[in-house]
């Protein structure tokens, strides 16, 4: 029997947990708005079965349970935002913000983010920046687990992209990461048995397979043309580790332990673009109307529909604020477990 939990008693939950072991009231809430934003679009890999991850990081010493922020602006329009090894969602909005305030004057910002950690889902803080009327792209670097085009190690992390153009509803959003598909789905087909399609995971000698128990690295996104996939990687590379002088994902140490003590010394980037420093807000939103509308007028092949980037998302966060969140069995007994140890009401 598995558990459904309406989103808002679900943000509660994590809330508390959070509060529980520790984190002050600014990470508490960025780092479940960021869980929720990942669990209410579908992209629940990143989403609230991380709640048992961040909080044992915050109780190892891995993450700074009241991290004090500092931003330093460096031009017009751009800055660099010190983490202090916030958990990654309370850096990356903050910087976020930033980023949208220099856009508002100079027309672009532009932060890098240093000493961070592991920030879940990229098009939570693409997002925030679409709230505020603002195209935004967010990336970050993690540690090695995508093998290079025809590599046989562990090279890049999944470094995710996420570009966002507001629309005034439900904006244009791609959240991807640069791995031909994330690890959680190589979990689902061990867990169900079943095989990996082709040129998606690698072995220890970096050959394909199609056994998800025998994975031990992922390809890079692009299959036969992993190079594009690779060079994808390497851009989100440049831009958190390199222009931001942090660790490059080689040099990370992982996300899964078994050191919990150690801050892993993280970089991200986010920039913001305001369209009225372009063409102008109006024009910007509706030539973005006029291509989605145009998008999704194109005729399919048969069986099959056209979406536009972020028009899954939509419909499942239309479902589940309905409907509520059924937590896989794995997460539900993390969240008992949880509640026990802190003395909290049991989510469901």
């Amino acid at each position: 029997m598995t558990l459904t939990v309406p989103a808002e008693t679900l943000a509660d939950f994590c809330r508390a947990v959070l509060s529980g072991v520790g984190a002050d009231t600014e990470t508490a809430r960025d780092c479940t708005a960021s869980m929720m934003h990942g669990t209410l679009h579908g992209v629940d890999s990143h989403g609230v079965r991380l709640l048992g991850h961040y909080a044992q990081a915050l109780q190892g010493g891995r993450l700074n349970k009241a991290p004090q922020l500092q931003f330093t602006r460096t031009r017009a329009g751009s800055g660099m935002l010190n983490g202090d090894n916030a958990q990654g969602a309370r850096a990356t909005y903050a910087a976020m913000d930033h980023a949208c305030d220099l856009a508002s004057e100079a027309g672009i910002g532009a932060v890098g983010i240093t000493h961070s950690s592991h920030f879940g889902p990229a098009g939570a803080y693409a997002m925030r920046a679409a709230e505020r009327g603002m195209l935004a792209l967010v990336t970050c670097n993690s540690d090695s687990f995508v093998r290079l085009h025809d590599g046989a190690e562990r090279f890049h992390g999944t470094n995710p992209i996420s570009v966002v153009c507001p629309t005034g509803g439900d904006p244009w959003l791609l959240d991807m990461a640069t791995s031909a598909v994330p690890y959680n789905r190589v979990q689902l087909y061990s867990s169900t048995g079943t095989a990996l399609p082709d040129g998606v995971a690698s072995d220890g000698a970096g050959q394909d397979t199609n056994n998800p128990d025998l994975v031990e690295m992922l390809a890079p996104l692009g299959a036969g043309f992993g190079f594009k996939g690779a060079a994808l990687g390497g851009v989100a590379e440049i831009l958190s580790a390199v222009l931001t002088g942090m660790k490059l994902s080689p040099e990370i140490a992982p996300m899964g332990g078994p050191d919990f003590s150690t801050p892993r010394g993280l970089g991200a980037f986010v920039i913001a673009l305001d369209p009225e420093a372009f063409a102008g807000a109006d024009i910007v939103r509706a030539g973005v109307l006029r291509y989605l509308e145009t998008l999704r007028a194109s005729p399919p092949r048969d069986g099959a529909r056209v979406m536009a980037p972020g028009d899954r998302e939509w419909a499942v966060a239309a479902r589940r604020r309905v409907e509520g969140i059924t937590l896989d069995p794995v997460t539900e007994r993390s969240y008992g477990e949880l509640a026990t140890e802190l003395g909290l009401p049991p989510v469901g």
